[in-house]
């Protein structure tokens, strides 16, 4: 795939694919202010921003989303310790206005408020702020914005296509509150940007992994994909030492078994064996007529190896995060 270096538009003013917005960067530069949305373009526009965050006491996972048709909200924790979670995901339809989510280049701020939760994801010239108000989290972080990032266009046709950007190697500090108990955010956090703009047919099934951590001194950050880009030009496949990113042509194969939680998963190519060995995995369902989700997400460490283009193999002893199957009709 070839690397865009300079701003673009994702869509044409007709609403169809820009075809030079295909390729991917090293940070965000595709805007999307000229997305076609409701019932005369068949409702088949999507957005979000989620954000999740990974700390040796909690798992936090935040989205703010808009259908076209629907818009919907969703937070979910995990205290570690318990074993307890805590998950909150009020739909709207119709959108309205409860999730806003601007498709232009960052800095940028999404806001999203229904059924007693509030998010609010606000860039500044340095990073992220994000907060969640809730009956029972609240959550205040800053999330700094450091090195690059995975921007990727997925080209499925010139009318359904999707804009991507992956930023998962994000330090993070704060705080997070649960039920009263104020858990701080620092060392040995951090927090992972999904930012998604498209067209979307209207059933997907996708993987998606993240990592972030220090193995023998090197800074890591891993972001793996398939299913949803097999059969186009595009993946989402990257390896990010001390910042830099490295960019990975190619499906990668993914083995796990959904029957059973505490599996391992592992993911293999021509340039990682990884696994990813669980401490929980989490289970969300949603069935709302039109709109219907399932997702297998585990949360743990990564072990294995995964190599830079030159050729240099780097231990994933270190490195923590998350891995999942996700099927959606919406």
């Amino acid at each position: 795939m070839e690397e865009i270096q300079e701003p673009v538009q994702l869509s044409l003013k007709n609403g169809k694919l820009n075809p030079e917005a295909v390729g991917f960067t090293r940070s965000p530069l595709h805007a999307s202010a000229h997305l076609p949305q409701g019932l005369p373009h068949g409702w088949r526009t999507k957005r979000w921003e989620y954000w999740g965050v990974l700390t040796p006491d909690l798992v936090l996972g935040m989205t703010i989303a808009h259908l076209d048709y629907a818009a919907t909200l969703q937070l979910y924790v995990f205290e570690r310790a318990t074993g307890e979670e805590i998950s909150l995901d009020p739909l709207s339809l119709p959108a309205g206005s409860t999730a806003l989510l601007p498709g232009v280049l960052p800095p940028l701020t999404a806001v999203g408020t229904m059924g007693g939760l509030h998010l609010r994801f606000h860039d500044d010239a340095g990073g992220t702020h994000l907060r969640a108000e809730s009956p029972r989290v609240g959550v205040e972080l800053y999330a700094p914005a450091e090195g690059d990032v995975l921007g990727v266009v997925v080209p499925w046709s010139d009318t359904r296509y999707q804009y991507t950007l992956k930023d998962v190697a994000r330090r993070v500090s704060g705080t997070i509150t649960v039920d009263g108990r104020a858990y701080a955010v620092g060392e040995d956090a951090f927090a992972v940007l999904d930012r998604g703009r498209g067209r979307w047919p209207y059933s997907r099934r996708w993987n998606w992994a993240a990592g972030y951590g220090t193995a023998n001194g090197t800074r890591l950050g891993l972001q793996l994909g398939g299913l949803w880009t097999e059969g186009t030009p595009a993946t989402e496949n990257a390896l990010i030492v001390d910042g830099v990113l490295h960019h990975y042509d190619g499906e990668l194969e993914f083995s796990y078994d959904l029957t059973d939680p505490q599996v391992a998963w592992h993911v293999r190519g021509d340039w990682i064996e990884a696994t990813l060995t669980p401490f929980h995995r989490r289970l969300a369902a949603t069935n709302a007529v039109l709109v219907a989700a399932k997702t297998w997400q585990a949360f743990g460490a990564w072990s294995g190896w995964a190599a830079a283009p030159d050729g240099t193999r780097h231990s994933l002893d270190g490195v923590h995060g998350w891995i999942e199957e996700a099927r959606n009709r919406w």
